[in-house]
């Protein structure tokens, strides 16, 4: 039987925390299920740097990476393993809602869990935030908690 695949897009806010809280509810409830939870940093290729900035990004990439590992994937999935969920952590850069739906089809996971506000609040809410996006876009069905 295959198994169930939940993506989770979690970015240390307190609705992230209840996205995965939820899933793991659900995953409990289903049984034998995986969680995958994406920590994305945002960055657009849009973005004009100078020669000196491009020089400096691969170690600023870098530690982001340690920093969204050490501050908000590593804890939760320390804490989910510990109570017996099937996890799986993931850090990327780009734009949030078409890494976590890639993710989707690249698990085949039956859904995607993210909190309605996440930790870049007025931003989102002034220009769509990557809820929203996903809910009109996403290849698989969008569980958006409050």
């Amino acid at each position: 039987m295959e198994k169930t695949t939940f993506i989770v897009g979690l970015d240390g806010s307190e609705t992230g925390a209840r996205a995965l809280a939820f899933a793991k509810d659900r995953a409990t409830a289903i049984g034998g299920c995986a969680i995958v939870i994406c920590y994305v940093i945002e960055w657009s290729p849009f973005t004009f740097q100078t020669a000196e900035e491009n020089r400096e990004r691969h170690k600023r990439r870098e530690a982001e990476i340690a920093m969204a590992h050490e501050r908000v994937l590593d804890p939760a999935l320390t804490m989910s393993k510990a109570e017996g969920f099937d996890m799986e952590g993931i850090v990327r850069h780009g734009d949030a809602a078409e890494i976590l739906d890639t993710l989707a089809r690249d698990h085949g996971a039956k859904q995607i869990i993210v909190g309605r506000i996440g930790a870049r609040g007025l931003k989102s809410r002034l220009f769509g935030g990557v809820a929203a996006r996903l809910a009109a876009t996403a290849s698989v069905p969008v569980t958006i908690i409050p």
